[in-house]
């Protein structure tokens, strides 16, 4: 979930948005009739220029799970910095078992990544990181600890702003 301390919920327009489906699950319930089938979905929006959100959405039917998660990730956007194209400083991010860790990367690297941290990086418009996921490989876990990761980042600006300098001094120490 977004980092309640920063409260960096976003607002963008519907058809800047672009969804990836990173999971789909069939799953089981046994009734005295047989077996039912239904499908769970994980899905992650975002607008390619920082913005992304991530949505869970079971039903019957794979279209609506589907459409379900994306109405769900639509609700749950977050604002992540980027800066030239990589984020601005090396991040840990945790939820349940599932533990990431994401570093910039300089110009050219592309996105080294695994399974669903991947596609949470490259949605949110992140085109050079590092990033390893430690712990859990389950989807849910990894594309949330990610979300975690990218909303404990904190952009240039903010922390020259918080330590009362200029921006030129938060890269040079």
């Amino acid at each position: 979930m977004a980092d309640q301390r920063n409260n960096k919920r976003v607002k963008p327009t519907e058809t800047d948005l672009q969804d990836k489906l990173v999971s789909l699950n069939r799953v089981a319930k046994v009734t005295k009739g047989g077996r039912t089938f239904s499908f769970a979905a994980i899905v992650v929006v975002g607008d390619g220029k920082g913005t992304v959100g991530y949505g869970l959405g079971k039903a019957r039917d794979v279209q609506q799970s589907i459409a379900k998660a994306v109405d769900d990730a639509k609700k749950n956007l977050i604002k992540v910095p980027i800066h030239n194209g990589t984020i601005p400083h090396a991040q840990r991010g945790r939820y349940g078992a599932g533990k990431v860790f994401i570093k910039p990367a300089s110009d050219g690297t592309g996105v080294i990544a695994g399974g669903a941290m991947r596609s949470v990086l490259e949605i949110a418009g992140v085109h050079n990181v590092l990033a390893k996921s430690i712990g859990s490989s389950n989807p849910h876990n990894v594309v949330k600890a990610t979300i975690d990761a990218l909303a404990k980042l904190r952009s240039p600006m903010d922390v020259a702003r918080t330590r009362g300098i200029k921006m030129s001094q938060v890269f040079n120490g």
